[in-house]
């Protein structure tokens, strides 16, 4: 059983996995609870539909009613918006793996493997004139 702190740390992924399945293909709530039970994930729709309005709301998202054999589910697709959202969290997360995963990766592609400081720029070669 994951700890509370850890429950919150992980619900700050949970968007960026719905904006990555929508960037996909149409999602829909119970498709999205079912994908997110396959990475550990436990939502109720009571929790799912709350953050899908929100992220509509926003205007990460946009849904539509679609027949669904006698009834009608929403189904959600991502947005300009949502889709640019997404490419910024993904530099964002991308930068972090490299942060919580620097010693690993210096230990497999040897010592210069993440070793710039924050804000530190790479340093630029001079041509030689000749």
């Amino acid at each position: 059983m994951r700890s509370r702190s850890a429950q919150e740390l992980f619900s700050g992924l949970i968007p960026l996995h719905i904006l990555h399945h929508a960037a996909e293909q149409p999602v829909y709530g119970l498709w999205i609870i079912e994908e997110l039970a396959n990475h550990g994930y436990r939502l109720s729709a009571g929790t799912l539909y709350p953050l899908l309005h929100r992220m509509e709301q926003r205007g990460l998202l946009r849904s539509t009613a679609q027949r669904a054999g006698r009834s009608t589910r929403r189904v959600y697709r991502i947005t300009s918006a949502g889709r640019m959202a997404l490419n910024e969290a993904r530099h964002k997360v991308r930068e972090l793996f490299g942060e919580l995963f620097a010693t690993d990766l210096r230990r497999v592609f040897g010592g210069q493997a993440n070793r710039r400081k924050r804000g530190a720029s790479r340093p630029t070669r001079r041509r030689e004139r000749r």
